[in-house]
């Protein structure tokens, strides 16, 4: 019988490899398929989130579940502490180095304070001011009216590795890599409490200082979000690794039958004396 032919002694060590790369294969095409109802998920959550009414931090308090605001709009009025003000590291405009501001905004009537993204600083200015952790040409002094997106806590890196350290007791940290709101809520000398969210202030969403070197723009430069709402191309990815799983299940006893059929004809070898 062909298929005891697989397992026998010549063949059982290639059979049960091929076997092997057939489930891998299997397996990375599966992963590409729960990746994709993943995407699906984000796309529905994030448009939905984006189709919401405006919240208004200064009179709607925030629901319990957080993860379906991120990407709503929302609108805070209220004075920045620039005192406490921290900036986020490696970010990139246009192409350009740089940073992005993150000022902790008191909500007017109340003792509650929300971080505001008020946008991007060139590296030189961003560097410039990390000795004293202050950047005081961008300040925008007085009762601010802020439109922006809601953004969640950035706990962990996509690669892992690109984490802050937790400050110490006294120590405070000008420049972060992620917006790790628990740890900067940490270090942050406020008043009253820090919400769990931030607000990403988005183009014409509140007063801005004038660039320094430019007319053309202001500084901090503020942008929309940057949403890749398309499903990608994990079913591409899912059809082409299940495709090489079929080809290999299938094609795999063909090459059996055809190395079986060249021995058969290949003369025996004849010794020599």
């Amino acid at each position: 019988m062909f298929v005891l032919r697989l397992f026998s002694k010549r063949w059982i060590l290639t059979t049960l490899l091929a076997f092997a790369g057939v489930l891998v294969l299997a397996r990375l095409g599966i992963w590409q398929l729960d990746r994709l109802a993943e995407r699906r998920v984000f796309n529905a959550r994030v448009t939905a989130a984006m189709a919401r009414p405006p919240l208004d931090l200064n009179s709607q308090a925030l629901p319990a579940e957080l993860l379906d605001l991120e990407y709503a709009p929302a609108l805070v009025q209220g004075e920045y502490r620039f005192d406490q003000q921290v900036a986020l590291r490696n970010q990139v405009l246009n192409g350009q180095p740089g940073a992005v501001l993150l000022t902790p905004l008191q909500i007017a009537g109340t003792q509650s304070f929300v971080l505001v993204n008020r946008g991007w600083i060139p590296e030189a200015d961003f560097l410039a001011g990390m000795a004293a952790g202050r950047w005081p040409q961008f300040d925008e002094p007085g009762l601010q009216q802020v439109a922006g997106v809601i953004r969640l806590a950035q706990l962990k890196g996509d690669f892992g590795f690109m984490v802050d350290a937790t400050p110490a007791p006294g120590e405070r940290l000008a420049a972060w890599n992620l917006a790790n709101l628990p740890q900067m809520a940490a270090q942050l000398d406020l008043p009253g409490e820090l919400l769990p969210i931030y607000v990403q202030q988005i183009p014409g969403g509140g007063q801005s200082a004038p660039a320094p070197d430019t007319a053309s723009q202001t500084i901090p430069s503020r942008v929309q979000p940057e949403l890749d709402l398309s499903e990608g191309s994990h079913a591409s990815y899912a059809l082409q690794w299940f495709t090489f799983a079929t080809l290999l299940f299938l094609g795999y006893p063909f090459f059996i039958l055809n190395e079986e059929k060249a021995a058969k004809k290949s003369p025996p070898e004849s010794s020599v004396e």
